[in-house]
């Protein structure tokens, strides 16, 4: 978050959106909490707050596991999570540099 009252949009955050807030936002797609098309810009810090607790409640029954998940949102978050990593890594971002928040 580079302004401290509000997110500046998974789509201009930092690491190519591989951070904690992002994981966040992408969960909530998977899930379908938010539609895919919603960046989170301009969302205060309660809201993103927000939006990780009802994240929580869905992974809840899957214990938080993506192996888990039933075969829809699986695919879902196969889907969700190749394309970010695609991009970040486009972006510069590399896991094995441990550039992560």
């Amino acid at each position: 978050m580079t302004d401290p009252k509000t997110y500046q949009g998974i789509d201009k955050d930092p690491q190519g959106g591989m951070t904690p807030t992002g994981n966040i936002i992408r969960d909530a797609w998977v899930f379908g909490i938010i539609p895919e098309t919603e960046t989170c810009a301009g969302w205060t810090l309660q809201g993103i707050d927000a939006l990780y607790d009802k994240v929580t409640k869905a992974w809840a029954p899957y214990g938080h596991l993506a192996s888990r998940l039933p075969p829809p949102l699986r695919e879902r978050h196969q889907r969700i999570y190749e394309a970010a990593v695609r991009r970040a890594r486009a972006e510069g971002w590399s896991p094995e540099l441990g550039d992560h928040d």
